[in-house]
């Protein structure tokens, strides 16, 4: 999410596995390359409006099967549709009321957010998401929190280190900061959590910071260039995946030229990033520096450059069109918080998550637990009218569970 108040592949692809790093080097190159020759040219958006439907892009399935295509499959056999569908949903346990939790699991989400502060021991804490584990009626659960240092770090009990902000992170020596990276790592898994919604890889450009509310108002930004940003976005995320947390770079297209916070503002708009600016090449740096597999969250501002008319949760262009196909993007994209936000706060919730989804996103993110069940009838009953919305959900229930699998969460 933008601030420290809450938090905050391809859907209709078959998974693609991660390419040696080398290669994922030259492929940012070319991304990079590619994006910048149309910077200045606007991506022409959808035919979409109101949560109307997409179909995901599709490739064909790949003749043999992964032990986690056999995975995925064994468990969407024993799942109904409303089960598959949940699936989709992270829903925020307050760390203040964490006895709400088991009913919040019983719903059969996705997951769960670890919204607020806490000084809860880890030893403590790793009992209590056990619980919830077992609770689980279906697949393991994804347990995540925001820790990425400074003002926004979710655990700070003991076992978790008290961490600097990540302007300060940005600065050190690239050991120094693998090594606070897997000291992360290790702290969160040793609690039981699986997800981090972090690190940020949004570009404040040098000059600027001072306008800019929900990233360097909190020195969240790595640094002022995007290759930088990158660079320490990647050391962050391998640090975590390399103890099992699965890392999330934040917030594309980029929220670091905005003045305002999509969590407390409503129409926050930037009106000068396009496809190819350092915003968004930062994004595809990163992914093709890192050796894990990571989410990608969506911002919930408008980016006209890119889509005139959708914020950029519910943007077919920015969600598949750019994030997807021309940074080739086929893993779990997870929305900014769509329950509690003022940016989407005119938006009835089952409407948010269906556009989101149809958008091309795949795990919907609400710190409002309460919103969920509306939010899954809503899917539902559009994928029971809807064909093509019924295959783009299709799709990103293989593309969560396969994340799952791949993670150990299928058993």
């Amino acid at each position: 999410m933008p601030t420290h108040r809450t938090t905050t592949s391809r859907a209709g692809s078959a998974p693609i596995r991660r390419p040696d790093r080398a290669r994922s080097l030259l492929l940012a190159a070319v991304v990079v390359a590619a994006l910048t020759g149309y910077a200045s040219t606007p991506v022409r958006p959808a035919s979409f409006s109101g949560g109307g439907p997409a179909t995901a892009t599709t490739t064909p399935p790949s003749p043999e099967q992964t032990s986690a295509d056999v995975s995925v499959d064994a468990v969407l056999a024993g799942l109904d549709r409303r089960a598959q569908v949940s699936q989709l949903f992270v829903a925020g346990v307050p760390l203040d009321g964490l006895g709400a939790g088991t009913a919040v699991v019983g719903e059969g989400v996705g997951g769960v957010f670890l919204q607020g502060r806490t000084t809860l021991a880890a030893p403590e804490l790793a009992a209590t998401t056990a619980a919830w584990q077992e609770a689980a009626p279906g697949p393991d659960l994804w347990i995540a929190a925001d820790q990425e240092g400074g003002a926004v770090q979710t655990l700070k009990g003991s076992g978790f280190d008290v961490l600097p902000p990540a302007v300060e992170q940005g600065v050190l020596a690239v050991g120094e900061l693998g090594a606070l990276a897997d000291r992360l790592g290790a702290a969160m898994s040793g609690a039981g959590l699986n997800l981090n919604l972090a690190p940020v890889a949004d570009v404040v450009p040098p000059g600027t910071e001072a306008g800019n509310a929900p990233i360097s108002a909190f020195g969240r930004q790595y640094a002022g260039a995007g290759p930088a940003v990158a660079a320490a976005a990647a050391t962050m995320a391998d640090g975590l995946a390399s103890h099992g947390v699965v890392p999330t770079f934040k917030h594309f297209p980029g929220l670091g030229r905005v003045s305002e916070n999509t969590d407390i503002t409503s129409d926050v708009v930037d009106p000068v990033t396009a496809a190819g600016d350092e915003q968004v090449t930062a994004f595809a740096d990163a992914l093709a520096r890192t050796a894990a597999d990571p989410f990608v969250m969506t911002s919930s501002a408008t980016y006209p450059r890119i889509d005139p008319e959708e914020q950029a949760a519910f943007s077919r262009a920015v969600v598949t069109d750019l994030l997807r196909d021309r940074l080739d993007f086929d893993g779990v994209v997870v929305s900014d918080d769509l329950g509690a936000a003022e940016a989407v706060a005119d938006i009835p919730p089952g409407e948010r998550a269906v556009r989101f989804l149809a958008a091309g996103g795949t795990l919907v993110l609400t710190v409002d637990a309460g919103l969920v069940p509306e939010m899954v009838d809503a899917a539902v009953a559009r994928a029971e009218t809807d064909p093509a919305f019924a295959a783009t959900v299709d799709a990103a229930v293989r593309t969560a569970l396969t994340a799952k699998a791949e993670a150990g969460l299928l058993g």
